[in-house]
């Protein structure tokens, strides 16, 4: 592409506490609170993508040998996008709340619940959507109000590189900076002293980073990934439950937290769903996928022997697939039938093109599988109909869930996004980004010619709880048995409904009634 990217050079250790420091300084020289500041920082990172997108498609093919179309889709599209949402709405989710349903007394306290910004923090990215899981909590703690240090992956370094150059070149130094190197880089800046570390990546050194941040108190985010089940029911559309989920699963060469780790498929559909899936590959891939330019490439050798090894230990039966290539990094997308929740496919998260596939007799059979290899997986993929999408969404718990599809809930940047259980904590993207780094400060401000009314709550307190009960104690609407008292007002108003929106729902009933037996009786007195 005659991009020339900057090189990746790791931070010294013995620098690393300096520059946390400074970081820690600017964010209490209160220098990121105004609004103008922060929204001025998102609007030059905007830029500073947008100027660099050839750079960070360049670095991407690098690193994962990824598609341009998936880079733009998954990495700087994506982080733009997000950042004028963000600048459009930053104002109004900045602005103090009114404390709800509160008593005339409290009103007089001007209650409300300011955002404050959470302080310096650590955002500590992942390699195999570089950018966007790096930039993309970077966003939320500017907006906020945060002072950022980014430690990006060094298993993409050329991505890392270049968001050190925008870093750099776009965005205050004295409050953002970026952090380069592996373990002992990593290790040397979480001894450092943090107001939130945000986190993306595997459950065990989440563990240890989750570890580390209790000893200071350090509140944190975990984005951690899953063995997420897709469960395909007799009911399901094989074609489309082929196509979304197999799509799922290669970009980026499966390297996707969020895709299904495998597919419970009912028996009855099975081999009609495998069919789909040779269709699919042959759509997707003509002359295959090593020639196709639109499938990437595994991050690393240290993953690809892994993944190999995973292949290699299966008791399962290849049905589509299997090739593969060490120095190319190539592992063609492989289908492979299993019967054993304990086989070496199902044992841990693949992080990669593996599709085992897994014949249950019924959805019951599935639900009971899925929760004993994962009780909270980052996602779940129900295939079938209403009935069957519902019971999976009840009784299977995850971070977020597609139905009919493969984790396009992941793909919208407005919703909230995150794991449950051992699969994360905590949530961003979109509005959740800048909650994420913000602390809801609850705040009153008590008027001075208030002290009369005041005088009940100081000693002594002789005599003063009956009075204070009168004043403050909310009647139930309840009885001991836990059922609602309704009043005969009430129940005139909302026609025994008990609650103004079934009041409404009669009231429209019986408008349409009176609307029917007056077309009635007028079509009768024609008669």
């Amino acid at each position: 592409m005659g991009v020339t990217l900057p090189p990746f050079e790791h931070t010294s250790s013995g620098a690393i506490p300096d520059i946390c420091s400074k970081i820690r300084k600017s964010y209490l020289s209160h220098k990121t609170r105004p609004i103008e500041f922060r929204l001025q920082q998102l609007r030059k990172l905007y830029w500073g993508l947008k100027d660099n997108e050839d750079a960070i498609t360049e670095a991407c093919r690098l690193d994962l040998g990824k598609p341009s179309f998936e880079t733009y889709l998954t990495e700087t599209g994506w982080c733009m996008n997000d950042i004028v949402f963000v600048c459009q709405n930053l104002e109004k989710w900045m602005a103090d709340e009114s404390a709800p349903d509160i008593a005339l007394t409290n009103k007089l306290l001007f209650p409300k619940i300011r955002k404050d910004p959470l302080g310096a923090v650590l955002v500590i990215g992942a390699y195999n959507f570089p950018i966007q899981l790096s930039i993309g909590p970077a966003i939320g703690a500017i907006a906020a109000g945060c002072t950022v240090v980014l430690k990006p992956s060094e298993n993409a370094p050329n991505a890392a590189a270049v968001m050190e150059m925008i870093f750099k070149k776009y965005l205050d130094p004295t409050c953002y900076t970026v952090i380069q190197g592996a373990i002992p880089e990593t290790t040397a800046v979480l001894e450092e002293k943090w107001d939130k570390i945000f986190y993306t990546g595997n459950h065990i050194v989440g563990t240890i980073i989750a570890k580390k941040a209790a000893e200071t108190l350090t509140p944190v985010t975990l984005e951690l990934g899953g063995k997420n089940p897709a469960i395909i029911t007799k009911n399901a559309d094989p074609r489309l439950a082929a196509r979304r989920l197999t799509w799922a699963k290669i970009i980026n060469s499966g390297q996707v937290c969020v895709s299904q780790n495998w597919i419970l498929v009912d028996r009855e559909i099975l081999p009609q769903f495998v069919e789909e899936l040779k269709k699919v590959f042959k759509e997707f891939y003509p002359n295959g996928a090593k020639n196709s330019p639109d499938y990437g490439r595994i991050v690393n050798n240290r993953q690809w022997i892994r993944l190999k090894k995973m292949l290699d230990e299966t008791k399962g039966r290849i049905l589509i697939g299997g090739t593969m290539d060490e120095a190319d990094r190539f592992l063609e997308p492989t289908v492979v039938q299993v019967d054993d929740v304990n086989d070496s496919l199902l044992k841990d998260e693949s992080f990669g093109p593996l599709i085992p596939i897994y014949p249950v007799d019924n959805l019951d059979e599935a639900i009971r599988l899925a929760n004993e290899v994962h009780d909270t997986p980052l996602g779940v993929y129900p295939f079938g109909n209403k009935k069957e999408t519902d019971q999976v969404l009840r009784e299977i718990r995850s971070g977020g869930a597609s139905v009919n599809d493969g984790f396009f809930h992941a793909s919208i940047p407005t919703l909230a996004f995150g794991g449950v259980g051992t699969s994360g904590s905590g949530s961003y993207r979109g509005r959740a980004s800048f909650d994420c780094f913000t602390h809801r400060r609850s705040i009153t401000k008590t008027p001075g010619w208030m002290e009369g009314l005041l005088a009940i709550r100081y000693p002594p307190y002789h005599g003063k709880t009956k009075k204070y009960k009168a004043m403050s104690e909310l009647k139930p609407n309840f009885d001991r048995d836990g059922n609602v008292k309704v009043g005969l007002l009430k129940w005139i108003l909302t026609l025994g409904a008990g609650s103004n929106n079934a009041a409404v729902k009669r009231y429209f009933l019986v408008v349409l009634l009176a609307f029917a037996l007056n077309k009635y009786q007028s079509r009768q007195s024609k008669l």
